[in-house]
């Protein structure tokens, strides 16, 4: 069986557990299931190097809202994608693609912006971007060797309910701001409730305790969408440090962009007891 006949069955059984949590009325695992296959298609769609699938088998559409007996009428599709050429079922509308910046940039574009609206110039463009949702498991155990597991809890925000496709990117630093794991995003956030975003998700760090350096921490950034601008943006940032690390719950302060993973320049967020609140679990062998 070739590869990628194995990822379109892939894609299959995803859809179909979707489909069947959201008929069984689990609608919060249906929701799950959908923004995992979701991903996956929108990964395979803005790979340069993908060279699987043709431009026609490949879909970059969609829409808000479908209802469920909408959805199933995309199974023969994803089931036969190789080989189906039939209309697609029903009308969706383009999405734009988004940009994520990296560090600083974020800055440099806004400033951009200032400056064009002073002068009339041009508009932002629209560029594509990687997709939240690539938290990583768990790794193997060691003798005597600690993992941590951090579950996001719910971040406290004075204007929660306006954030539009929140989540957060979670990195692990040295002094000098180097990576020493993989960068991982949670998938978007489902839940807003008065001033606060709830997640809920667990985030495996991605190295024993006993192997992080003296003096590196774990950085939150937490990042949503303006529509204005076309781009994802970071809002806020928040950190562990390696003394922090401790079995239970820990709410962490909140500080004003952009992220200084060097932690010279700390600036609160506000002064309101709004936090970031996580839950840390401990493995050891």
């Amino acid at each position: 069986m070739s590869d990628v006949t194995k990822t379109v069955q892939k894609w299959h059984a995803s859809f179909k557990k979707g489909t069947d949590f959201d008929s069984w009325g689990q609608l919060v695992e249906a929701i799950d299931e959908y923004q995992i296959l979701a991903r996956q298609l929108q990964k395979e769609v803005q790979s340069s190097n993908s060279h699987d699938f043709t431009e026609e088998q490949k879909c970059t559409q969609s829409q808000e809202d479908f209802k469920l007996e909408d959805l199933k009428k995309l199974e023969p599709i994803i089931k036969n994608i190789l080989t189906y050429n039939k209309d697609f079922p029903f009308d969706v509308q383009p999405v734009p693609l988004r940009k994520i910046l990296a560090p600083g940039e974020e800055e440099n574009l806004e400033l951009e912006e200032e400056l064009d609206a002073g002068t009339g110039a041009g508009s932002t463009p629209s560029f594509p971007s990687r997709v939240p949702g690539t938290l990583l498991p768990r790794l193997p155990s060691e003798p005597g060797m600690t993992l941590l597991t951090l579950t996001i809890e719910k971040i406290g925000l004075k204007d929660a309910g306006q954030c539009i496709d929140p989540y957060i990117t979670v990195s692990v630093k040295d002094l000098n701001g180097i990576d020493l794991n993989p960068v991982q995003d949670t998938p978007v956030a489902t839940r807003k409730e008065d001033t606060y975003i709830h997640f809920s998700v667990d985030v495996e760090i991605q190295k024993h305790v006993e192997k992080l350096p003296k003096g590196a921490a774990i950085f939150f950034e937490f990042k949503h969408y303006k529509p204005k601008k076309r781009f994802t943006s970071t809002k806020c940032f928040a950190f562990m440090e390696m003394d922090e690390i401790k079995p239970g719950p820990i709410v962490i302060e909140l500080y004003k962009k952009p992220t200084d993973f060097k932690r010279k320049k700390l600036n609160l967020l506000t002064k309101k007891p709004l936090y970031l609140h996580l839950n840390q679990t401990l493995h050891k062998d």
